[in-house]
């Protein structure tokens, strides 16, 4: 048994799920979308062949109904199809956890659009515990736009920029110099306590950089802070069993570092890739290389950025090569993601989609899954292909993997 690795294409939703309804979204499709805007923007159909030979063209257009407008089609040679999601939200911890064999079935707290949008009790004790002035911000807001209302008098006062959104988090933003990137984390750690009982799922640490509102920017020194899974994961279960689980990018974080051996942080997509590729080099047998590229949601989805979002795909699809002439014989690649996050759907939140389900051994023919009833079928097939105790939740289709497939072209 070799290594297998997991791509998490964060955001990267093909087509609305059949409860979007529930959650505001029908007619969102991430993906068909993004490449619709390409198209109309540029004249000219986006060209992803190593997507495409993957099978992640079919697995959209039988999930959404959509045509993707693409060029160099090709016809796949993995195994594709597409799933819906048992969690109850459309987050980001809910969609790795459950991907990882455990669906999130209760509700998460959520702070309401109102403003103020937290509630003055919780409010005080932070500023008591953490000494800090006071805060700014107190609403649901898009965390650009935050900055260059807020960024300035955040620097003057000394008042960390504190904000939510759709998903149950809650956001602290602040200047890595004046106000201090260790800060900043010590800051969420006593936030993460405080959330706790109201059943928050993420604590996100935002630092920034510049020096008014027209150049500030985040860096790469985001840190979340996520509450444990409910359950042991995939991850905690193959660490356990002797086998290493090498975190690249922030799947560490959304686990809470729970079932990791390795970790890695590296900003933005080129750096993500070029890190799981170094990783994969060094690795040993019975390795889980887990990767989020969390680019396509916060730089494109969230910013409502479509042609910016179909650009980085193809800096993915152009790198795609590189990892995939590292597989050996026995090894196995994963593409999927966590939520959707269209960015031509109103508003500026993830959208409740279907996900790619992509798996590529070398040696591969067209191997359709169809749908899948979760995102843990992944897990489970993970669970299978490393000789683990089958996980409680997903379907393995390990089988469909490793048996040779007779439906080319269905």
């Amino acid at each position: 048994m070799a290594k297998a690795i997991i791509l998490m294409a964060d955001s990267l939703g093909i087509g609305a799920a059949p409860d979007a309804d529930k959650f505001g979204d029908l007619g969102a499709n991430t993906f068909a979308h993004l490449l619709k805007a390409y198209y109309d923007e540029t004249g000219s159909a986006l060209s992803l062949p190593n997507l495409s030979k993957l099978g992640l063209i079919d697995a959209c257009e039988a999930a959404g109904g959509e045509t993707c407008l693409i060029s160099d089609r090709q016809t796949p040679q993995g195994a594709w199809g597409y799933a819906k999601e048992l969690s109850s939200g459309k987050d980001t911890p809910s969609g790795h956890w459950e991907m990882a064999g455990v669906p999130v079935l209760f509700d998460w707290g959520y702070f309401p659009k109102t403003q103020p949008s937290f509630p003055q009790e919780f409010i005080d004790e932070f500023i008591a515990r953490t000494g800090i002035p006071g805060i700014l911000g107190n609403c649901h807001a898009s965390g650009t736009t935050i900055l260059e209302q807020l960024g300035e008098e955040h620097v003057k006062t000394g008042k960390p920029i504190c904000y939510t959104s759709a998903d149950s988090v809650f956001q602290i933003a602040a200047h890595e110099k004046s106000f201090g990137l260790e800060k900043l984390y010590q800051v969420c750690e006593i936030a993460r306590a405080l959330l706790d009982e109201m059943n928050i799922g993420r604590v996100i640490a935002r630092p920034f950089l510049g020096s008014n509102s027209q150049d500030f920017a985040r860096t790469g020194n985001r840190r979340d802070y996520s509450v444990l899974p409910p359950a042991p994961t995939l991850l905690d279960v193959l660490a356990k069993g002797g086998g290493e689980v090498i975190s690249i990018g922030k799947i560490s974080d959304i686990y809470a570092h729970q079932g990791i051996t390795q970790k890695h942080k590296a900003p933005g997509l080129m750096n993500l890739l070029e890190k799981t590729s170094e990783v994969m080099k060094s690795a040993p047998d019975r390795s889980l290389i887990f990767t989020n590229l969390v680019d396509f949601d916060e730089k494109f989805g969230h910013r409502r950025n479509p042609v910016g979002y179909a650009k980085a795909l193809k800096e993915f699809d152009d790198y795609l090569p590189t990892i995939l002439n590292q597989l050996n014989a026995d090894d196995i690649l994963m593409i999927t993601a966590d939520h959707g996050c269209d960015p031509t759907f109103p508003g500026s939140e993830h959208t409740r989609e279907y996900v790619p389900v992509i798996a590529y051994k070398p040696g591969m023919s067209n191997t359709p899954l169809g749908e899948r009833n979760s995102f843990a079928d992944i897990g489970q097939t993970l669970a299978q292909w490393f000789s683990l105790p089958a996980l409680d939740y997903g379907d393995s289709f390990l089988n469909e993997l490793t048996t040779p497939n007779k439906k080319e072209n269905n």
